[in-house]
């Protein structure tokens, strides 16, 4: 196994955020004129990509489903609609956390969050927030809506349809100091996600990006000199003209997670309670914990998820890569266990979910979806990607993805 993390293939991300559902065959004008089948990999492989998908001569479950319609089934037969963590998605995708940066915040994260409250997939907003940017107001200017946390709830909320997606509110130590929950649950703009129970809270471990490591941003010295010495600011780290500012990651047992997910239950009734794991040595026992707690998701980022900011060592040799989390899971899996870690494709998504997962979430796929057409782009990112799952699950007999499991997977190293 190579220590250096693979690329991600931008290239190909913008091309199905253009193109959409058509991104997943070659070229149709080529149809009749070239030779296809020997196609070289997109971007360098690791376990999972090396992993292949292998359905079965005989389809059992195909036959039942020939039975139900009264005919041949097809792959638009499968139907893609999943609960995750409390919530009905449209399918088995959730946006990932994303935080206080400028990537995920001003337009890019207002159209982000529009998106994905128009496909009805759940969205987490991710940690720091409101130390960084503030909570904001209903009646604030309209300049606050592009970087607050209140700001891209109602951008997402606003054009959610009824009975799919919701919200996660992710908090970090320093969220907990700003009394973010409470900010939130309490406030009216979260009443129609509390009455349709489509709010959840979720308690941050860690990240795949720097496991073991909290929250960091760049700051300019100015912004920093704001700051005081509210933060761990680091000024000689990253030159003159910039200063580093850390987060504490915040301190984890097994008993102090069971009582922060007791606390969550007993102070926010009304919300589901998500837990994110980073990609640990003991990331099975820690799942295992958070279920046994109460937890309604588990969240787990592979040592190639993650947006954030993080050191350049952490990125190639920190942490477990998303196929050895799953293999550590897979004995018991954690009944909603939510995964993250370059998904960009339908092949990596449903080997996630045969593996354990209930469902996948994009980071980077939709932050340059979004990227590349904020109108449209992870609309038609999704149709893409929806496609490839229907077609993936229907060639394996199957037609909903909690039928899948680790038969349908083949690894080369035989596990």
């Amino acid at each position: 196994m190579s220590p250096v993390a693979p690329a991600f293939p931008e290239d190909e991300v913008r091309r199905r955020a253009r193109s959409g559902a058509a991104a997943a065959f070659p070229a149709a004008e080529d149809y009749g004129h070239v030779l296809f089948g020997a196609c070289a990999p997109t971007a360098p492989e690791d376990d999972i990509d090396r992993m292949r998908l292998v359905p079965p001569v005989f389809m059992e479950e195909r036959l039942k489903k020939l039975i139900e319609l009264g005919r041949e089934p097809m792959y638009d037969d499968v139907e893609l609609t999943t609960g995750i963590g409390g919530f009905t998605a449209a399918l088995p995708v959730y946006v990932s956390a994303l935080g206080s940066t400028r990537a995920a915040g001003g337009d890019p994260g207002l159209a982000l969050g529009r998106q994905a409250g128009r496909l009805g997939l759940p969205m987490v907003i991710g940690e720091n927030v409101v130390p960084v940017h503030g909570y904001g107001r209903l009646d604030g200017p309209p300049g606050d809506a592009t970087v607050t946390l209140l700001g891209r709830l109602r951008a997402y909320t606003d054009e959610l349809p009824d009975g799919l997606g919701g919200v996660a509110v992710q908090q970090s130590t320093e969220d907990a100091d700003a009394e973010v929950w409470n900010l939130v649950y309490s406030d009216p703009a979260a009443r129609p996600l509390l009455d349709s129970g489509r709010l959840a809270f979720e308690l941050k471990t860690g990240q795949g990006a720097k496991p073991g490591l909290g929250g960091m941003t760049v700051l300019d010295t100015a912004a920093a000199a704001r700051l005081g010495d509210r933060y761990g600011l680091d000024t000689a780290a990253l030159g003159e003209r910039h200063v580093l500012r850390s987060s504490s990651p915040g301190t984890f047992t097994a008993e102090i997670l069971r009582q922060q997910i007791r606390l969550m239950r007993n102070n926010f009734p009304r919300a589901r309670v998500w837990v994110k794991l980073h990609p640990g040595r003991d990331v099975a026992e820690a799942a295992r914990v958070a279920v046994d707690a109460g937890a309604d998701a588990v969240t787990v980022d592979g040592a190639e998820g993650g947006t954030g900011w993080a050191p350049v060592a952490f990125t190639g040799g920190v942490g477990l890569p998303l196929a050895a989390c799953l293999r550590r899971l897979a004995d018991d899996p954690p009944p909603c266990l939510l995964v993250s870690g370059r998904m960009w494709e339908g092949t990596r998504a449903v080997k996630s979910l045969a593996l354990g997962a209930r469902a996948v979430g994009l980071g980077r796929a939709a932050l340059l979806s979004v990227a590349e057409d904020p109108d449209q782009g992870l609309i038609r990112f999704t149709e893409c990607l929806a496609m490839e799952m229907r077609m993936l699950i229907s060639a394996l007999g199957k037609y909903a993805p909690d039928a899948l499991d680790q038969q349908d997977v083949w690894s080369p190293d035989g596990n």
